[in-house]
């Protein structure tokens, strides 16, 4: 097994164009973690119940129904190994969509999920789909959504913004993963939207030693600030610029002056990127290095 991911990539499949651009995304990562693939398919339980209510189905009829996944799914399965030379597998849930794919994570004990979503958003274009939304938010692992249509393959550019909280040791140390994985540029950006200068020269100290921290571990790396109200805004054009095959954030509040990658502005950033975002949820607040101290 290469390096310290598990031996499992989950990719939920709903057999929509996103999903299987998803999967076709996974593959690579597959590769250089020398993982598997699952693809799980998660039978909508209350959708299920409505629809059983509704024309009066029977057993007999959701065992078909399952038969009917199952084709779909080895076909796909076999079609995948064939383009991939990865090994393939299938799983069948029924439940809460979010829950059970979660929860197949964790039994697992998988590196990551992969998922396509449609970012698709309410009026004020806050919100990702709420599937999408929940499994990022409980998931046991690192989540990577992908929501445009066209991707190059492999990891070239990754960009890491940064803030003034304590960077965890997840966020960090995946980073370095996937970019010796892939032998990835690691492009650190912070945006300033304070004119406190202690607060400017407190972010540039911590750019600084976040930097050399990455290239202690042999990775190129370069920083930069970016001016701007809108973090979230500011990234996406950042890592548009940059050329980015992937954003990493935290999926928690990561800034002290500002709402950052919290709530509304992480989904933005998740919902609006046409890069693969992949967020991570700090499993363990205090265990956490500190950049910067004063």
């Amino acid at each position: 097994m290469a390096g310290a991911f598990e031996n499992h990539i989950i990719v939920p499949i709903d057999f929509s164009e996103q999903s299987l651009i998803a999967l076709g995304q996974s593959y690579n990562l597959a590769r250089f973690s020398k993982s598997a693939i699952t693809l799980v398919h998660v039978i909508d339980e209350d959708l299920f119940t409505s629809l059983r209510h509704v024309f009066q189905s029977d057993d007999k009829q959701e065992e078909l129904l399952r038969i009917g996944i199952q084709t779909e799914l080895d076909k796909l399965a076999n079609e995948t190994r064939a383009k991939s030379g990865i090994e393939v597998k299938t799983e069948i849930r029924k439940g809460k969509i979010y829950d059970e794919i979660n929860v197949l994570a964790e039994e697992l004990k998988a590196a990551f999920i992969i998922m396509g979503t449609n970012g698709k958003s309410t009026l004020r274009k806050k919100f990702i789909g709420s599937n999408a939304r929940k499994v990022i938010d409980e998931a046991p692992c690192p989540v990577i959504t992908i929501k445009g249509k066209d991707h190059r393959q492999g990891c070239k550019t990754i960009v890491l913004p940064i803030d003034l909280s304590r960077e965890t040791k997840e966020k960090v140390n995946k980073c370095i993963e996937i970019a010796k994985f892939f032998n990835s540029d690691v492009k650190v950006m912070s945006v300033i939207d304070t004119s406190d200068e202690f607060l400017v020269n407190k972010l540039k100290r911590q750019l600084e030693q976040v930097v050399e921290f990455l290239s202690s571990h042999n990775i190129e790396t370069t920083g930069e600030f970016i001016n701007g109200k809108d973090i979230p805004e500011e990234v996406l054009n950042y890592a548009e610029k940059m050329q980015a095959d992937l954003i990493i954030i935290m999926t928690q509040q990561e800034l002290i002056w500002t709402e950052y990658f919290i709530g509304t502005a992480s989904q933005k950033v998740i919902n609006e990127s046409p890069i693969p975002v992949c967020s991570i949820r700090p499993l363990e607040r205090n265990n956490t290095i500190e950049f910067v101290t004063s």
